[in-house]
């Protein structure tokens, strides 16, 4: 049985404030995006950092309509995606074929 514990620890610690910006490193492995759901602040500038380290073509793009970017995700390579941190709310974001999903909560 998964201890529910360890699963919120996870989520916050993928994110690491310094020099006040908030720095969120998301995997991309064979399961999706790891964390699934990264817990930012709001109004405190942020950047999600993604890494893809599985070989699948759909996992090759991310992209989100309600944070405002797509972007390309070369293998072994972090890629920097500024976002706004000025609502409060849930936003979603996808592969390119729109099959894994993650989240960005903003309290």
């Amino acid at each position: 049985m998964m201890n529910l514990r360890n699963l919120f620890a996870k989520h916050r610690n993928n994110v690491v404030i310094k020099d006040n910006e908030q720095i969120a490193t998301i995997k991309v492995t064979n399961n999706g995006y790891e964390p699934q759901v990264t817990k930012l602040q709001k109004d405190i500038p942020a950047k999600l950092v993604f890494n893809r380290t599985n070989e699948s073509m759909c996992l090759a793009q991310v992209q989100s309509q309600a944070l405002s970017f797509q972007k390309d995700l070369p293998l072994q390579q972090d890629v920097v995606i500024p976002i706004k941190t000025n609502q409060v709310g849930e936003f979603d974001y996808t592969c390119g074929m729109n099959m894994f999903h993650g989240k960005v909560m903003i309290k």
